[in-house]
């Protein structure tokens, strides 16, 4: 039996205004089935649960996708499919609302990939693996956060400030935050971590102002961020 991609829809308290889509890790190749209790895709769930807390009232639709398989496995790049799926599922169920993509390591390579789409107006890479091919236009005219752990030793951190170099011409914003002391899992700070993201998610297609998302120091991240700032370190 040839194994499918599944998406997993919280549904806002009133009507859609705008949805998030949750993009889990892998590997470089397996075509092993990605199970239910998966722990790359149990990584995203706490930040899905900060979205849905604080972004349901605002309108905001979470949408996490796990994969049909676990690698990105070469050319056939095999998460991309599955996400432009779930763009699509989105499209059909909620209309053009305004799409923010959050994906964690080889989801954040798939953001990249993806974020093209017309719906997507903003994208956040988490430890994101990111190659010197993984192509820039995609982002133009997009809001862009990456945040790398500086400790991360699963993927690049120099691959990441690289990319938010080269992107930055091309996107609307593009914010490259440093989170000292931390690794490829994010579990030294994980507030951190959930707070940004969340934050920057219901700035970018919710139209919260960076001064509702959080803290006296995290609003000041995310103004940076928003402002393009490409060496902030938390």
């Amino acid at each position: 039996m040839t194994s499918q991609p599944t998406l997993h829809i919280s549904r806002p308290d009133g009507d859609a205004v705008a949805a998030v889509l949750v993009l889990h890790g892998g590997r470089e190749v397996s075509t092993a089935q990605v199970r239910a209790g998966n722990l790359a895709a149990a990584r995203m769930l706490p930040f899905a649960r900060s979205l849905r807390r604080h972004g349901s009232r605002h309108g905001l639709v979470v949408a996490r996708l796990r994969y049909a398989v676990r690698g990105w496995n070469g050319d056939d790049r095999s998460p991309v499919a599955d996400a432009r799926w779930a763009l699509a599922q989105l499209a059909d169920e909620f209309g053009a609302v305004p799409v923010a993509l959050v994906g964690h390591s080889m989801g954040g390579r798939t953001a990249l990939h993806i974020a093209g789409n017309p719906n997507v107006r903003s994208l956040v890479g988490l430890a994101p693996w990111i190659e010197k091919d993984d192509p820039v236009g995609t982002v133009t005219d997009r809001r862009v956060l990456l945040v790398h752990g500086d400790q991360d030793r699963v993927t690049n951190p120099t691959a990441t400030a690289r990319y938010a170099a080269a992107a930055a011409g091309r996107a609307q914003s593009v914010g490259s935050v440093t989170v000292h002391g931390d690794k490829h899992a994010m579990l030294s700070h994980p507030h951190d971590w959930h707070a940004l993201t969340t934050g920057f998610v219901l700035s970018t297609v919710c139209g919260v102002p960076p001064e509702g998302t959080g803290s006296a120091a995290l609003t000041n991240v995310l103004l940076k961020v928003l402002a393009g700032d490409v060496a902030v370190v938390m």
